[in-house]
């Protein structure tokens, strides 16, 4: 596309939904940064535009209120007219045996992770109908075709997100929009810092060895994969390059 492009990111105050807004705001796009904490958002958004050539705003949402979904979507196509491309990443964890699983962190999960993707692709593809063009990344996980023990809310919902993926691609193919999910592996962010804590403090073990054992035992290359990867991913996607790539689920894993 000739004109700059409005690429809408949730999660995007840190870790991988930071590093997918900057990227595609070095591309010179106006980034929506999204997220459940506005002020990080707004501290986020103001260091992108500050440091790239593209144009960046924090939003708040809670992407898991369709009322708060149906109206950043209004306000983003209010102010800048067209949202051209999404990328739903938000996401968070809880780790706890299935019989021990609190049913409010079961919906609180879901909901952040499926229910939001699908909130969001619902009230922003009447928009990018009307343009006949539109680029949806959902980010998944390599959990979204795997499992490991204690994740079973992440686990369902990443799973879920492919299939969601796959449908809406399907439903979209012919107006011009590609739907495709990102399966990260280990990635380097306070999320998987956090998670790597806790399980060293449940078994008694270092954080280098939990990271080893839980993390990277069926990994190839055996490192952290970097945020900018998947980044780079993202953007790759929503380019005219990958036109014809809809209904994909691509692994970003280290050979996982």
């Amino acid at each position: 596309m000739d004109r700059k492009r409005t690429v809408l990111v949730t999660g995007a105050a840190r870790g991988i939904g930071y590093s997918v807004a900057e990227s595609f705001a070095r591309e010179g796009d106006h980034v929506i940064l999204a997220d459940l904490h506005r002020d990080a958002a707004e501290d986020a958004a103001r260091n992108i535009a500050g440091s790239t050539v593209g144009e960046a705003s924090g939003w708040g949402v809670d992407v898991s209120d369709e009322t708060q979904v149906k109206e950043l979507v209004g306000r983003v196509i209010a102010r800048r007219g067209t949202i051209d491309v999404v990328v739903n990443n938000a996401g968070l964890q809880h780790i706890a045996k299935v019989e021990e699983f609190p049913l409010e962190k079961w919906n609180q999960l879901i909901g952040v992770m499926l229910t939001g993707p699908f909130l969001m692709i619902k009230h922003v593809l009447p928009h990018m109908k009307k343009q006949r063009y539109g680029r949806i990344i959902n980010i998944s996980s390599v959990h979204g075709k795997t499992a490991s023990p204690f994740k079973s809310a992440y686990i369902s919902a990443k799973h879920g997100v492919i299939g969601l993926s796959r449908t809406v691609a399907l439903e979209t193919a012919e107006d011009g929009i590609t739907c495709n999910a990102i399966l990260p592996g280990v990635v380097d962010t306070p999320l998987v810092q956090n998670q790597l804590a806790h399980l060293a403090q449940e078994e008694g073990i270092s954080r280098e060895e939990a990271l080893n054992k839980h993390l990277l035992h069926k990994q190839a290359l055996k490192r952290f994969i970097k945020p900018s990867e998947i980044a780079a991913c993202a953007v790759y996607l929503a380019s005219d390059g990958a036109a014809s790539i809809t209904g994909e689920e691509i692994s970003v894993s280290g050979g996982w």
